[in-house]
């Protein structure tokens, strides 16, 4: 019979996960808790999601570091989403998060059928991450109450904090100077990858609650934590609350997923793995589906647990199941302890795990670069003053705004010949390029569709209009691989706007599917011969030998 330490010694990657697994187990059963504070929840509600998470993540997802399980910004906008509906009605709260975490398991199955891997890229970065820091901001900030024992009664984050303020004389200390040390021991223990600090630290909590040292200062513990589970049900709303988390489940799928596809795509990246987002989004999809079900919170692969994971030296999705195992014996066996982690010392936890977002750093390549530092600033400001569900929709619709204005963007580069190098350059930043006389080279410097097309055209019509010696207009098609309707139509106006003229029109750069495009078209003002495969050199080497052969055949008039 094969000793099983005979068996991991000859197998360096189980051992490994092994020792990942019993690192991360230990953070992220603290954290499982923790975020069940931020959703408004019942502590178990994180444990279930993070057990189900890697369990069903584990076995259908692609990738060896990602640890699925709860994150603070889903908890942050779940307790959001459903308070704006539930209000103070506690069970209802329970079944609308529930049915929102089953919808958004659906809406991301949804997704993976319509092959939609790549959707999350229409976030940009840096709403992500202004959006990041104003959501870390705002989950540090929630988290005083649980330390100083103060409950504002304002929601706004800004009168929030002038609650806090004004009721200082009243805070607990004790609580304050717990939370302290707790995340000091935090930040020096993250310096060893392979100690659980998490665990340690709430070790160290328990001791302090079940000495009496808390409960004499008033601090409070954790309280009751019930693992029960009871079968799997849909919860019982009305047609117009379902309609309504439908809504919100949109917003929850978009940031979980940007979330988590970033995570996975940076690790799998550095360590040259592949990845199938379509099948990551059905992994989700069953794991939130699950959760909903057993009245869990909703799960992504968060970046600091699927870091963690990373930097303990997972080797595999092994060291997920290792975890998932670690945590089920922890809760199991040490339930009733947990139940005496000290409030403060859950925050710390929150607060650490979150800080790595509070980053003034995020913002300097953007100031750097001159680039989106609106953009940047806008997402974080409208999370800390719309509040988190409002802020986060906010910035969706600034990233889509983003998309459309460069889109519409309607900017035309008149081109050149650099030098002998057969190179067409914009003349505007390179005044050195050589242009024909009669011969007009443009070049639409974004992807025509039906929101700048006719502008283009028209710019370049009135370019011909500005230079009537103009015999000969070259598009150059580098930017547009494809043409909708809209653009079809405007591209047929201009032939015959230039035909009428008498100005001939060549397109270069003609990719494939528009070359069929225009075939199936058929228009009489765009032949053939108007979209053959050449490119702007091609191009203008036929008006060259066009323009010789009119001027030997007005000689020979002459």
């Amino acid at each position: 019979m094969t000793n099983p330490t005979q068996s991991l010694a000859a197998n360096p990657s189980r051992l490994a996960d092994l020792v990942a697994g019993l690192s991360i187990a230990g953070l992220l059963l603290p954290e499982a808790v923790a975020y069940s504070g931020i959703a408004g929840m019942p502590p178990q509600a994180g444990v279930i999601a993070l057990l189900i998470g890697l369990l069903c993540y584990g076995f259908i997802g692609t990738s060896r570091f990602a640890i699925v399980s709860a994150t603070s910004s889903s908890a942050a906008v779940l307790v959001a989403a459903v308070s704006s509906m539930a209000g103070p009605d506690l069970s209802l709260r329970l079944l609308l998060a529930s049915g929102l975490v089953i919808l958004t398991g659906v809406f991301f199955i949804l997704a993976s059928v319509a092959k939609l891997g790549e959707a999350s890229n229409f976030i940009a970065k840096p709403v992500l991450r202004g959006f990041a820091v104003g959501l870390a901001i705002t989950i540090v900030i929630k988290q005083f109450p649980n330390i100083i024992a103060i409950h504002p009664t304002h929601s706004d984050i800004f009168r929030y904090v002038n609650d806090l303020i004004i009721a200082s004389p009243q805070w607990n200390l004790t609580g304050l100077l717990i939370a302290v040390v707790a995340l000091t021991l935090l930040k020096v223990l993250a310096t060893w990858r392979a100690v659980p600090g998490a665990l340690i630290v709430i070790a160290a909590g328990i001791a302090l609650d079940v000495s009496g040292f808390t409960t004499s200062h008033g601090v409070a513990a954790v309280g009751t934590i019930n693992l029960s589970l009871s079968m799997p049900t849909i919860p019982d709303l009305t047609r117009t609350e379902w309609l309504r988390l439908g809504e919100l489940a949109v917003a929850m799928v978009m940031i979980l997923y940007a979330e988590s596809y970033g995570a996975i795509r940076t690790f799998a990246i550095q360590h040259g793995d592949p990845s199938a987002p379509n099948r990551d989004l059905m992994a989700f999809g069953i794991a939130n589906i699950a959760s909903g079900l057993f009245q869990g919170m909703p799960v992504g692969a968060g970046y600091s647990a699927t870091s963690a994971n990373e930097s303990a030296g997972a080797q595999s999705r092994w060291s997920g199941w290792i975890a998932a195992i670690v945590v089920l014996i922890l809760v199991l066996t040490l339930l009733p302890w947990i139940e005496h982690t000290p409030e403060p010392v859950l925050a710390a936890i929150v607060i650490h795990a979150v800080s790595h977002n509070i980053s003034w750093q995020t913002f300097r390549p953007y100031f750097l670069w001159h680039r989106d530092r609106i953009i940047v600033i806008s997402a974080l400001v409208a999370v800390l003053v719309l509040g988190v569900l409002d802020g986060l929709l906010a910035a969706i619709g600034v990233s889509l705004i983003m998309m459309l204005r460069n889109l519409s963007e309607s900017r035309v580069a008149w081109l050149g010949e650099l030098g002998d190098t057969r190179d067409y350059v914009d003349i505007k930043r390179h005044p050195d390029a050589k242009t024909l006389p009669n011969v007009l080279i443009a070049r639409p410097e974004s992807s025509l569709f039906f929101a700048n097309a006719e502008r283009i055209f028209g710019m370049i019509h009135d370019q011909v209009l500005n230079l009537p010696a103009t015999q000969i207009v070259i598009i150059s098609f580098e930017e547009s691989p494809n043409l909708d309707s809209t653009s079809l139509e405007a591209l047929r106006d201009f032939a015959d706007a230039m035909q009428k003229k008498e100005v001939k029109l060549l397109l270069a750069r003609v990719k494939d599917p528009l070359r069929d495009i225009l075939q199936r078209a058929n228009f009489p003002e765009i032949p053939a011969s108007c979209y053959d495969p050449r490119s702007v050199y091609d191009a203008v080497s036929e008006a060259r030998a066009q323009n010789t052969s009119a001027t030997s055949e007005q000689t020979s008039s002459s």
